[in-house]
């Protein structure tokens, strides 16, 4: 573990806030973020790609509450975004928008015309049809929108199949046997300005190999384009570097990433564009939940507690692994059980077949790893509250994120007239 969290005594902390105290004062369950942490991965990043112009944009999909893209852009970064409500987050956070690009299939005509007017530095177009639209948003606004084209390289990243994004099959992307027609006729439209080329070939990657196959596929690509007279002058090569979600995981460090990227990169003149997310976020957050009661079934023995999968669905949606330590350590015997949340669905588990240390109503678990993907993909499911979120910066911490109110939930809804 990172040493933003360690046992003091008997009791969990993070930095230099127990997370006792911090359930005393919010209730569980909770997310809670390391300050600290973001800003060591963010520097290591940094560091590593600093012997060539990098732009860092920070993955906003990973964890999007405005407190963390405030700090990552008082950090130096920029934004990777794929929607127009990331968007306005990035604004209300006092991001950059020179240093936005734009992801994602199904972007809107609204979309596209807020992220011009914004000023983003380009738009990662996924497909032809996609193309053809926001040229003609381009030219029906006067402007000419920044564009790459998002490359299908047709790579097995050897990841989970939900986050394998690189292949022939994918939804994603232009296939890169195309891409090259494609970006000579987008060169020619009035309302885009070809500048960038960019591919994502998926997430929670340990082998680095998949990486460099991706990175000469782009640079060749690019150095055939300039060629033939198109200003390609960034390559965005994603994300994807994968987080230890085991204790004992070893995920390769951002500045062996580094040497070999730069390596391929090495007397080229193209600027580097990189979209870490998970890497940034992903170890420095914990979902803090309450045990409410144990129960003994004929064949398992199952640990109630008050998070469920509407909280984090990571391993109902992945069948995901999240390491789960108590936050006061009591009983030195341990046992296996299933860790099982409230709503009504045999999916609805944290952890299934985990030997973890005996444990009694009240007391408080860590759910680690979930500072990417837990929060932002909860959801209301039960009409269950959304919890808070809670950052800590030293001896310090603040909630970020209140929790939801019933009144919060039911506000949007309406009776119709004819009932």
């Amino acid at each position: 573990m990172h040493s933003s969290f360690q046992y003091k005594g008997s009791e969990f902390y993070m930095e230099g806030v127990s997370l006792t105290e911090i359930a005393e004062s919010v209730g569980t369950p909770f997310y809670v973020y390391s300050y600290e942490f973001l800003r060591d991965s963010f520097t290591a990043y940094k560091k590593a790609f600093s012997e060539m112009d990098t732009l860092i944009c920070y993955s906003v999909k990973a964890n999007s509450n405005i407190a963390v893209l405030k700090a990552f852009s008082d950090l130096g970064a920029g934004y990777d975004i794929v929607s127009g409500g990331e968007l306005l987050r990035v604004k209300r956070a006092g991001g950059d928008l020179g240093k936005v690009v734009f992801s994602g299939v199904g972007k809107t005509r609204e979309e596209m015309k807020a992220a011009i007017e914004a000023g983003i530095l380009f738009f990662n177009v996924e497909s032809e049809e996609e193309l053809h639209v926001l040229d003609d948003v381009g030219k029906e606004m006067g402007r000419k929108a920044p564009v790459a084209l998002r490359v299908n390289p047709d790579i097995n990243a050897k990841t989970h199949p939900y986050i394998s994004t690189g292949f022939k099959k994918s939804k994603f992307g232009i296939e890169i046997g195309r891409a090259f027609e494609v970006y000579k006729e987008a060169n020619k439209m009035e309302g885009i300005d070809v500048i960038a080329i960019d591919a994502h070939i998926g997430s929670q990657i340990f082998d680095l190999t998949p990486f460099v196959d991706s990175v000469k596929k782009l640079i060749t690509l690019a150095d055939d384009l300039v060629k033939e007279g198109i200003n390609i002058q960034y390559i965005d090569i994603g994300g994807g570097l994968g987080i230890s979600y085991k204790l004992d995981d070893k995920p390769p460090h951002p500045s062996m990433y580094a040497d070999i990227i730069m390596k391929e990169f090495s007397g080229k003149p193209y600027k580097l564009v990189l979209e870490p997310g998970r890497s940034l976020m992903g170890n420095s957050g914990m979902l803090i939940t309450k045990v409410l009661y144990l129960k003994e079934g004929t064949e398992k023995k199952f640990v109630i507690v008050d998070a469920a999968m509407n909280d984090l669905l990571r391993p109902a949606f992945y069948e995901s692994y999240h390491e789960i330590l108590p936050v006061v350590k009591g009983s030195q015997s341990k046992e296996v059980v299933d860790v099982v949340g409230p709503i009504c669905e045999s999916g609805d588990f944290l952890a299934q077949d985990r030997e973890l240390p005996k444990v009694a109503s009240g007391d408080l678990l860590a759910v680690l790893s979930t500072g990417a993907y837990g929060f932002v993909m909860s959801s209301n499911y039960n009409t269950r509250q959304r919890v808070p979120e809670v950052l800590v910066k030293g001896d310090q911490f603040s909630v970020i994120r209140k929790r939801e109110t019933y009144d919060e939930l039911l506000n949007l809804e309406e009776l119709p007239d004819f009932l």
